[in-house]
């Protein structure tokens, strides 16, 4: 998503710009401004030769000058660097697992750094992991930004319109859904009309399934709903009423800017930048992560206070909107780009 991000906003400063998608492709190309040049490459493997001449033959053809590498898309930019010395590249960690950063590979990510013009962290645990160990000189920490320009609204949200939660996380294990379900599970004791929704793609593999049998153990299907390859965010979160991470590990969550931009309330765990965005429960409840009491507390406590909810929502939203600007961001990525 923010590449896409990337990719729509530059054009409104004059850059002309490209998106390439390697593997797959998916739903979030529909919301890829169509004056962006789009490239697929589709890649076969992790080392596919063929793929990397496709790469290069573009830029050449396109005189594109700088490649912005999105997380472990660094590798075939790497390559195509030494075919094409001629254009640099800036990597862009994203590393989601980021409290758990002494057991990430340092290869061969440190042997391809030294191409690197620039890496941009998404949090200042990144940056620190990635000054120490990586050979790049440039090491500059900027965060997220969020747009919710979709226009789009195919999504209608089950449940009592004003008492929906919503997660936007795609469902993978370091999003620790079954934590949220399970402090949602005693939210139900007081408040049986409350819905929890679940936005995000799923790979059907076992921490699906997981999640999805504890929906069904709990007698939660008439509670608890999930969404699968859905695009229209506003429109979502134009639906909900609280919006909710129960994260054990994150970079900077573009969801939690996006309910910021939503005007949404939030309850989300301690981890990764989280505490920074909401200056630490200024704009939003904090809860530290794998504790489904707290969690299901911070919660009641927002069900329970409707001027509460609006209070934090009016906050968070000013807050988003003044620090975490597509604006803002972009121009710093400029800045970058000129190295």
């Amino acid at each position: 998503m923010m590449s896409i991000n990337i990719a729509n906003a530059l054009l409104k400063v004059d850059v002309e710009s490209h998106l390439c998608a390697t593997r797959v492709e998916g739903s979030l190309k529909s919301k890829l401004n169509t004056r962006v040049n789009y490239l697929f490459l589709d890649k076969k493997r992790s080392f596919d030769l063929s793929a990397v001449f496709r790469l290069k033959k573009y830029i050449i053809q396109h005189k594109i000058d700088i490649i912005h590498a999105h997380s472990s898309s660094y590798f075939i930019a790497s390559i195509v660097k030494i075919l094409y010395p001629k254009v640099k590249i800036v990597w862009h960690d994203h590393y989601g697992n980021s409290e758990q950063l002494k057991s990430r590979r340092k290869q061969p990510l440190k042997y391809f750094s030294k191409l690197f013009l620039a890496i941009i962290s998404v949090n200042a645990l990144l940056e620190k992991w990635s000054k120490e160990n990586l050979t790049t000189s440039r090491v500059i920490f900027v965060p997220n930004f969020a747009s919710l320009s979709d226009v789009s609204k195919k999504t209608k949200l089950k449940g009592i319109e004003g008492k929906r939660i919503v997660c936007v996380a795609g469902f993978r294990p370091q999003k620790d859904h079954l934590n949220l379900l399970r402090a949602f599970k005693i939210v139900q004791n007081k408040y049986q009309d409350w819905t929890l929704h679940l936005v995000g793609n799923h790979y059907n593999d076992t921490y699906y399934q997981s999640v999805k049998s504890y929906i069904e153990l709990n007698d939660l299907s008439n509670k608890v709903f999930m969404y699968h390859n859905v695009i229209d965010i506003r429109n979502i979160l134009s639906q909900s009423s609280i919006g909710v991470l129960s994260s054990i590990s994150e970079g900077l969550p573009v969801s939690l800017l996006e309910y910021g931009l939503a005007k949404l309330p939030v309850v989300v765990t301690n981890v990764g930048e989280c505490n920074e965005v909401l200056e630490s429960g200024k704009y939003g409840l904090l809860v530290s992560p794998s504790n489904e009491e707290g969690f299901s507390i911070s919660l009641n406590k927002l069900i329970a206070d409707c001027d509460l909810r609006n209070q934090y929502s009016n906050q968070l939203h000013k807050h988003i909107s003044e620090n975490y600007s597509e604006e803002k961001i972009i121009h710093k990525l400029l800045k970058i780009y000129k190295f």
